[in-house]
C-alpha cells in the first residue's frame, strides 16, 4: 500500500492560483466520490483551506508516478484549471515523505505562521468529511489519528504555540502582560470586523471580567457582546464608556480618529486620572498618538504590536527546531505500525497456502486410508495443522525480519516461492 499526496500551498502558489481549486465542503464530498474507485485509489481525502489546497490518497499496486499523474488530472478537470498552469505550483509527496508532510501540516510547522492553532482543527474537519463520504480506510484512518497524537505532542512539549503571532491574539496578550491579569479589569472593544471579534476570542479565553462592545452598527454590538458574553454599550457615549475601561482595544474600520486626544482627557478625568491602555489595531489608526502624551494614558498601536509580533515569530522558530524532532521521530513510529499493519495479510495468506498444500495432500491420501474414527480424523487435522506451524514459523521469521528491514527481493522470493496475491506487500514496489 502506497500514501501519494499532491497540493499545493501558499509556498507554491499565489493566491490567484489557490483560489481557482479551493474545495467547498460540499465539493469535497462529491469529489471525493469520483476520484476513490476503491480500486486504484483505495482510500482519499482533500484538505482545502485559504492557504492550500492537498489530497492525500492511499493507492494498492501502482506507481507513484501514475497516482500521482491521476490526481493532477482529477484537479484540472474538476477544478478547470489548464495542465500547464497546475504542474507549475504542485508538489508530490509519498510514503515516508507524504507521512511527514501531514504530521507537519497537522502540527502548524507548515503554516504561514508557524504554531497557528487553527490548522489542526481545519485538518480534523477534512478528516470528519472524508469518513462521512466513507472514502477512508484503515491506512488513512490510522494516519490521521497518528497526525492528531503529534500535533498534541508538539503543542504540550514545546512552546511553539505560546507566543503571540497574530494581530488580535498579541494585542489581548499585551494587555494581559500589562496588568498581570485581566481578572478584574474592564476592556471595552471598539468595532464589530473580523479582527474585532477574534480580539474577544481571545479576550474570553484570556479571563477579562468584564468586556464592553460598542460599534457604530448597534444590532452588530448586540450580537458580538451576546455571543462571547460582554455586554453592548452606546456608541454615542464614546467618552463614558471609555472612562469605564482599563484597556481600551481599537479595531473599526474608519478613515479617522476615533479616539481624540480630548476624548480621552475627558475620560481621564472621569476615572480619576487612573492608568487606561489604548491598543490601536486599526489601519488607519483610529486612536490620535496625541493621547499618548496625557499622564497615565499609554498607546500602542500597529507597528508596535507588529514588533512584538517580530520577536515571537522568532521565538517561535526556535521552538519548531525541537517539534521537527518530534515529528521525525512520530514518522518512524507510524512507517514501523505499516509496516506491521501490512505484514498481517502476507502472513496469513502464506499459513492459508500451506494449509491448502497440507489438505490437498492428505485429499489424495485419504482412501489409502480407509475406515477412520471421529476422533482419527479429528487427530490427523490437529496434526496437520502442527506440521503447518511449525513449518510456517521459520519462515515467518525470516519474512517478517526481511519485511523490517526493506530488503525487497527476499520478501518478493518468498511471495513468488509459494506464489501468494501479487498484490500483497506492495508498498516495496515504488
Amino acid at each position: 500500500m502506497s500514501i501519494v499526496l499532491v497540493g499545493l500551498n501558499h509556498r507554491t502558489a499565489p493566491v490567484e492560483v489557490r483560489e481557482r481549486l479551493a474545495f467547498s465542503e460540499e465539493a469535497c464530498a462529491e469529489s471525493l466520490r469520483k476520484l476513490v474507485d476503491g480500486d486504484a485509489i483505495r482510500e482519499g481525502m482533500i484538505f482545502s483551506t485559504c492557504n492550500r489546497v492537498e489530497i492525500l490518497t492511499a493507492t494498492e499496486g501502482r506507481q507513484v508516478s501514475d497516482t500521482a499523474a491521476r490526481i493532477s488530472d482529477f484537479l484540472s478537470e474538476t477544478r478547470q484549471v489548464p495542465q500547464d498552469l497546475l504542474h507549475r505550483h504542485l508538489y508530490v509527496h509519498s510514503d515516508e515523505q507524504a507521512v511527514r508532510h501531514v504530521f507537519r501540516v497537522a502540527a502548524s510547522l507548515d503554516s504561514m505562521v508557524v504554531g497557528e492553532p487553527q490548522i489542526l482543527g481545519q485538518v480534523r474537519r477534512a478528516y470528519a468529511l472524508a469518513v462521512e463520504t466513507g472514502t477512508v480506510g484503515r491506512v488513512l484512518h490510522r494516519l490521521l489519528h497518528h497526525a492528531f497524537r503529534t500535533a498534541k505532542r508538539v503543542r504540550t512539549e514545546t512552546g511553539i504555540g505560546a507566543a503571540a503571532v497574530s494581530v488580535s491574539y498579541t494585542a489581548v496578550e499585551l494587555g494581559r502582560k500589562i496588568f498581570g491579569s485581566l481578572d478584574g479589569r474592564t476592556v471595552l472593544l471598539i468595532g464589530a470586523g473580523e479582527m474585532a471579534e477574534l480580539a474577544l476570542k481571545y479576550l474570553v479565553k484570556a479571563g477579562a471580567s468584564r468586556i464592553l462592545v460598542t460599534n457604530r452598527t448597534d444590532a452588530k454590538a448586540e450580537e458580538l457582546a451576546t455571543r462571547f458574553g460582554g455586554e453592548a454599550v452606546d456608541y454615542a457615549r464614546l467618552v463614558e464608556n471609555l472612562a469605564q475601561a482599563d484597556i481600551i482595544i481599537c479595531s473599526t474600520g474608519a478613515d479617522r480618529y476615533v479616539i481624540t486626544s480630548e476624548m480621552a482627557r475627558q475620560a481621564l478625568v472621569a476615572r480619576r486620572h487612573q492608568p487606561a491602555f489604548f491598543i490601536d489595531i486599526s489601519v488607519p489608526r483610529n486612536v490620535d498618538p496625541k493621547v499618548g502624551e496625557l499622564d497615565n494614558l499609554f498607546v500602542f498601536d500597529i507597528d508596535d504590536l507588529e514588533a512584538v509580533i517580530e520577536s515571537n515569530i522568532r521565538e517561535r522558530e526556535r521552538e519548531a527546531q525541537r517539534a521537527e524532532l518530534i515529528v521525525d521521530a512520530e514518522v518512524m513510529r507510524f512507517q514501523q505500525q505499516l509496516r506491521n499493519m501490512d505484514f498481517g495479510p502476507i502472513v496469513s495468506a502464506l499459513k492459508q497456502k500451506l494449509i491448502e498444500i497440507a489438505r490437498h495432500e492428505y485429499a489424495r491420501q485419504r482412501p489409502r486410508l480407509g475406515h477412520l474414527t471421529p476422533e482419527q480424523e479429528r487427530a490427523i487435522e490437529t496434526m496437520l495443522m502442527a506440521t503447518v506451524n511449525k513449518i510456517s514459523h521459520p519462515i515467518i521469521h525470516r519474512l517478517r525480519r526481511s519485511y523490517e528491514a526493506g530488503n525487497i527481493d527476499n520478501v518478493q522470493a518468498w511471495r513468488d516461492i509459494f506464489e501468494l496475491d501479487s498484490g500483497l506487500g506492495k508498498e516495496f514496489d515504488d
